[in-house]
């Protein structure tokens, strides 16, 4: 995925939260992997940015609730993976 720097800008901007931990987990994964994401990865992951801090941050450290989790589509699991290996 060719990401257009005012794209990038703008996620970036959206990956800043109130949480520390947030802030740190997300800044690495756009530093890293946002920009050999896929289109459908990409919006994943916007999907997951529209998402409240604190579900937010339990899903990626894997401490959301099991009907959380089943919930969860595919896309968001692969995704919530890479975004944890950062």
């Amino acid at each position: 995925m060719n990401v257009a720097p005012k794209n990038l800008e703008r996620v970036r901007w959206r990956c800043r939260r109130g949480l520390l931990e947030l802030d740190i987990v997300l800044g690495r994964f756009i530093d890293k992997h946002y920009a050999q994401l896929n289109e459908d990865e990409a919006r994943a992951f916007e999907e997951l940015l529209d998402m409240p801090d604190n579900p937010l941050w339990d899903m990626i450290a894997g401490r959301a609730g099991r009907g959380v989790q089943e919930a969860t589509q595919e896309a968001h699991k692969a995704l919530l993976e890479k975004i944890r290996a950062v």
